[in-house]
């Protein structure tokens, strides 16, 4: 038996045991179906299975790409992480934040509220003497100002969760874009999201903050249709 025809063998069997639960249990079943068979036989460097073009630049990028951005995200700690970041991304590139996550994480006590909001103006000073992370003095007092904020909506409404999601009805936004020029860098809701954090007195939350938000915490899924992570999301939502 050739090596190529066990190889073959190998994916027929990894199918048929996907394929038997898939069956058993997921609605969007041709979906999940039609995505397995396109990870089996096509490798992410084909048409077929195709990658966000943003997301094939480095390492880093790739893998945020194929495991965070665009997965519904229900945590309050991680839902005030990319809070955080994606304030601080304002007028940058979303790379640089990317470089700097883990010295962020350090900085700021693993992104934990309760602590960010009891900072100092003594503590709020040496994070702008950080080299290692984004060294703006109106982001960094934003962040705790926002940590505040933060913790006053978990107070009125349960959980940050429940009342960021409650602009989607609780549901991703499943957008069809074929490509990135398509991809809008706001929308009407996103306006009124930003609008409403603004009235809290949440700071640098302008609407295409909150619609990258919106994009890495799945509150609507942008990876364009041909992208192998576009299915896959999809799939995933009922589990």
């Amino acid at each position: 038996m050739s090596v190529g025809f066990q190889r073959l063998l190998f994916k027929l069997l990894a199918i048929a045991v996907g394929l038997r639960v898939i069956l058993k249990s997921n609605p969007y079943r041709v979906v999940c179906i039609f995505t397995l068979l396109k990870r089996y036989f096509y490798p992410k460097n084909k048409t077929m299975c195709e990658r966000c073009n943003w997301g094939n630049t480095t390492p880093n990028m790739i893998k945020y790409h194929d495991e965070e951005w665009g997965v519904p995200l229900h945590d309050d700690h991680k839902l005030f992480e990319f809070f955080v970041l994606e304030g601080f991304q304002a007028g940058l590139s979303w790379q640089i934040v990317l470089n700097k996550r883990e010295a962020f994480r350090e900085a700021f006590d693993q992104f934990d509220p309760v602590k960010v909001a009891k900072y100092t103006e003594v503590k709020i000073a040496a994070l702008g003497e950080n080299a290692a992370i984004i060294r703006n003095k109106s982001k960094i007092a934003a962040c705790v100002n926002n940590a505040q904020r933060f913790l006053e909506v978990q107070t009125e409404f349960g959980s940050f969760d429940k009342y960021i999601w409650q602009f989607v009805d609780f549901k991703p936004i499943v957008n069809s874009f074929t490509s990135l020029k398509e991809l809008p860098a706001k929308t009407a809701l996103s306006d009124l999201v930003s609008a409403d954090l603004k009235k809290r007195g949440f700071k640098f939350v302008g609407s295409t903050v909150i619609y990258a938000h919106m994009q890495a915490t799945g509150m609507v899924n942008d990876h364009i249709v041909s992208c192998f992570r576009y299915n896959e999301i999809i799939v995933n939502y009922n589990q």
